[in-house]
């Protein structure tokens, strides 16, 4: 079974996309901030969700010390934010995420990155 961190601190957001992810039989882990998603990516998930508005540490410092410890840098990142704007995707890909995806969470979608990713890292 894949095992999927997410590191989401708003409640909903968290609870709505861990219960769809379980519906389609992914293995979840929770974090509701970035040191505790940086902890947490010690049991070596398959993928990582990183919201990158954050408190405590934020989803771009908590990507940046993920991949610079070896032990997790070779774990896929998936960015999701709620910024949009021009640049954002650029700015994810270069503090080491593998993909981006915006809130509202559009879950086909997410899906089909998470699978190109999980897919890419088992081969």
């Amino acid at each position: 079974m894949v095992k999927i961190l997410l590191v989401e601190d708003n409640e909903m957001n968290r609870d709505m996309l861990s219960r769809r992810l379980k519906r389609k039989g992914y293995d979840v882990m929770l974090a509701v901030d970035g040191i505790e998603g940086v902890e947490k990516a010690a049991l070596q998930p398959d993928l990582i969700l990183m919201d990158m508005g954050l408190p405590v540490l934020d989803g771009w410092e908590a990507t940046r010390k993920l991949k610079a410890d070896p032990k997790t840098s070779q774990i896929p990142i998936i960015a999701l934010t709620a910024h949009a704007i021009a640049g954002d995707r650029e700015k994810c890909l270069k503090v080491g995420c593998d993909d981006y995806d915006t809130k509202p969470v559009e879950f086909p979608r997410l899906l089909e990155k998470i699978q190109a990713l999980v897919t890419s890292r088992s081969t």
